[in-house]
């Protein structure tokens, strides 16, 4: 059987859980209250650098509101995953404020339709793992996934390697996502 490598050197960070080559070691922090500083969700809303700026960017994300954020998945199952997530640590649906639900359901509505204008999904998977007994990866933080497909977006390398091939960074997803202007 053939044998061929895919090249991933952005994973190395995440392999080695290495502080110093994840982006997020050089930056200030600005918690809201309740914020847990392991959370990842909780790290992107309150970095700053040091002239106060936030660096979204370097964090993924691609839109923040009144009550949410929405961020790049660093580890996408399908290229376009995003999380969209309250900006207050909550880890139960009961926690949200009216506005919080609200802002997440809109925030979910607007991405879903930025994919499909600006990457042509076709469907999408969204979901809310809720409890490490479901399968949250970060039972602590509410976040829902939004997942974008295509017709045969399965194809040869997940069926028969179980690999999973995103064709996109993730640096031009965000610079695609990001209000710019563009309708």
């Amino acid at each position: 059987m053939l044998h061929e490598q895919l090249w991933a050197p952005w994973r190395l960070a995440y392999i080695k859980q290495d502080a110093d080559a994840l982006p997020s070691a050089r930056f200030d922090y600005q918690y809201l209250p309740g914020a847990d500083a392991d959370c990842f969700i909780c790290r992107a809303v309150a970095a700053r650098l040091p002239d106060g700026v936030m660096p979204d960017r370097q964090n993924l994300v691609a839109h923040r509101s009144e009550y949410s954020l929405v961020v790049l998945n660093r580890f996408p199952y399908n290229n376009g995953h995003l999380l969209v997530a309250p900006l207050l640590h909550k880890a139960r649906l009961v926690d949200l404020t009216p506005g919080e639900a609200a802002d997440v359901h809109t925030m979910i509505t607007d991405f879903v339709d930025r994919l499909e204008r600006r990457m042509s999904a076709e469907g999408f998977n969204i979901g809310l793992n809720l409890g490490l007994a479901a399968g949250a990866g970060l039972p602590g933080h509410l976040h829902w996934h939004i997942v974008p497909r295509w017709s045969g977006d399965t194809n040869f390398m997940s069926v028969l390697a179980g690999v999973e091939v995103i064709p996109q960074s993730l640096d031009a997803l965000w610079q695609l996502l990001r209000d710019v202007g563009q309708a």
